[in-house]
C-alpha cells in the first residue's frame, strides 16, 4: 500500500538530522520505504509518500525517529483514485552509500 505522511516540523534543527534516517530507511519496518520527499521551502512542513505494509508501520517509524521534533499525520492513499506524474525539475533519489 501507499501512505502519505504530513510532518508538521516543530524543531527543524532536530527534525531534519533525525529525518535522514527516514530517508535512508535506517531501522524501517520490513517492506517500508520512502518514495518521495517534499519539504516546504521554509522547513515548516514536509510531505512524503511511502510504500509499506501498513499505516501503523510508517506512523510508528516516523514518530519514533522524529520524536517531539515533528507531529506526523499518516494516511493510506486510495490507489484506485490516485495518480502521479513525475514533476520536471525534481532530482531522483540518491541511494545511500553502503
Amino acid at each position: 500500500m501507499y501512505v502519505v505522511v504530513q510532518h508538521k516540523i516543530l524543531n527543524p534543527e532536530t527534525a531534519f538530522p533525525r529525518g535522514q534516517a527516514l530517508i535512508d530507511g535506517t531501522g524501517a519496518p520490513e517492506g517500508t520505504r520512502v518514495l518521495q520527499f517534499y519539504p516546504h521551502v521554509d522547513g515548516s512542513v514536509v510531505t512524503c509518500l511511502w510504500e509499506t505494509e501498513s499505516v501503523a508501520d510508517v506512523q510508528g517509524f516516523a514518530d519514533t525517529t522524529l520524536g517531539d521534533s515533528s507531529v506526523n499525520v499518516c494516511y493510506e492513499v486510495d490507489a484506485e483514485k490516485a495518480f502521479a506524474d513525475r514533476p520536471g525539475g525534481l532530482r531522483p533519489k540518491v541511494a545511500p552509500v553502503t
